[in-house]
């Protein structure tokens, strides 16, 4: 009988649930066919499947399903190799064991972004972007796109997480850059501009990975190999690079090719 189940928890502790009540550690497949992923306890014949590991006593449980959001489906039992095994995808002799509802692990982003993806604003601040570029050589443009992301150009600015001023930097970044007002304009733009140096200089450019890390640290980058899949840092990105080509156009006149 199926058994309905509406609940946060990551789709990845369902199935481990399913296994067992007794290890301490849990293996768990990502199978991908014919363009979808699905999870399971064991490889699923004609899916190319990784295998991870889930400790049941680690801090943090790692996404392995990606940017689904909410999602509600079936998890099926069927007998594999003389043993049941569990899965999202219905296969041949699979029959539903549970229905439930599950949502994407919401991440650890540091700050949202509390501008709005509105017209250029060259006037803000303009003497600030244009040293910090010199000074870094970082785009102007690009510095522009992040304060409009970040803080719409609100020096005052402060973020749920704890981020301040123009750029928006997080305490640690701050200490870091060594400034002494976050909430002066010209600080924060400087130690800003210095931190996207920075974070060039590790992702040689990747302006979508510069942006990734900027919202929700290097470490979740790393750990995601990638832009993480988290429905509010991949938004903050999108908004970062559509800022950074009208900025573009603004401030030289000439439309961008198309990427």
């Amino acid at each position: 009988m199926a058994r309905p189940v509406s609940t946060a928890l990551p789709l990845y502790a369902l199935l481990a649930w399913a296994i067992s009540q007794d290890a301490t550690a849990r293996t768990v497949y990502r199978c991908v066919r014919d363009g979808t992923a699905s999870l399971a306890t064991a490889p699923e014949p004609g899916s190319r499947c990784q295998a991870r590991e889930i400790d049941d006593n680690a801090v943090q449980l790692p996404n392995l399903w990606g940017a689904m959001g909410v999602f509600s489906g079936i998890l099926y039992e069927r007998e594999q190799d003389g043993e049941l095994v569990y899965s999202t995808r219905k296969l041949p002799g699979s029959r539903v064991y549970l229905k439930f509802t599950v949502q994407t692990p919401p991440g650890e982003p540091a700050h949202s972004g509390l501008g709005k993806l509105s017209a250029p604003r060259l006037d803000r601040y303009a003497a600030d972007f244009k040293a910090a570029a010199r000074r870094t050589g970082v785009d102007d443009a690009w510095l522009r796109a992040v304060a409009h992301a970040e803080s719409d150009f609100d020096a005052l600015a402060v973020s749920p997480k704890g981020a301040k001023g123009v750029m928006q930097l997080m305490p640690d970044v701050l200490q870091q850059y060594g400034v002494n007002d976050p909430f002066s304009a010209s600080q924060s733009i400087q130690a800003g501009a210095r931190h996207l140096k920075a974070l060039m200089r590790r992702y040689r450019g990747d302006l979508p990975l510069v942006a990734a890390a900027y919202n929700a640290g290097v470490g979740a980058v790393s750990r995601h190999g990638g832009v993480p899949p988290y429905a509010e840092t991949q938004a903050y990105v999108v908004k970062v690079i559509a800022l950074h080509d009208s900025y573009l156009r603004a401030m030289d006149g000439r439309p961008r090719p198309a990427r």
